[in-house]
């Protein structure tokens, strides 16, 4: 079998780079963090598509060594709140619990909890171009309170759609079959294999 495409993933999160490898363990890939320490770019785009593309072309920038390099922007937007907090869904509170806990604050009172999250990928090559992109999602509702274990960041208030369940109690093999990153990484992935020819 031909050795993996190694791909550099624009994150500092090694959470990630575990969920998007466990997605891609049927393709000849494999996805790694930038080799540069610490790796935090500006991520100043009005869109998803946009911090993607700014992470995207950061890591190939900072990252020693490389041929590829993939990045994500992804978050939740709720109906309620006009599609919040949306790209700002990592800078919405200081922590995940405050996070949630604010979310939570902003619908009481029986609000309209539609919701879904939204996930872009961007890839280039070491010279920052922009290669292929995808975008995923998945429609769900805003849970009252927080349930299961698994999964990050909103994952225990968001109830999937159809399922009856939050994200965070899906079991993983569940969760990267219908999540947003899930669909758009399979996406980019088949693209992937048929012109890397992988």
């Amino acid at each position: 079998m031909a050795a993996k495409l190694k791909i550099v993933l624009g994150t500092s999160n090694s959470h990630k780079v575990h969920e998007i490898n466990e997605i891609a363990r049927e393709y000849n890939v494999e996805f790694i963090l930038p080799d540069c320490g610490g790796f935090n770019p500006d991520e100043n785009g009005s869109t998803f598509e946009e911090n993607a593309e700014i992470k995207a072309k950061e890591a190939s920038r900072v990252s020693k060594t490389g041929e590829y390099f993939m990045a994500d922007d992804s978050g939740l937007c709720v109906d309620y709140l006009n599609g919040g907090p949306g790209i700002h869904s990592a800078r919405y509170d200081t922590t995940p619990e405050k996070r949630i806990e604010k979310l939570l604050d902003a619908l009481k009172d029986d609000k309209k909890r539609t919701a879904h999250f939204v996930c872009a990928l961007c890839l280039c090559d070491k010279e920052g171009k922009v290669l292929h992109k995808e975008k995923g999602t998945v429609e769900g509702k805003i849970s009252y309170s927080k349930k299961g274990l698994n999964g990050f960041g909103y994952d225990p208030v968001f109830l999937v759609e159809d399922k009856n369940k939050t994200m965070a109690e899906l079991t993983e093999e569940e969760k990267n079959t219908l999540s947003h990153r899930g669909r758009a990484l399979k996406c980019m992935l088949e693209w992937v294999k048929v012109n890397f020819k992988i």
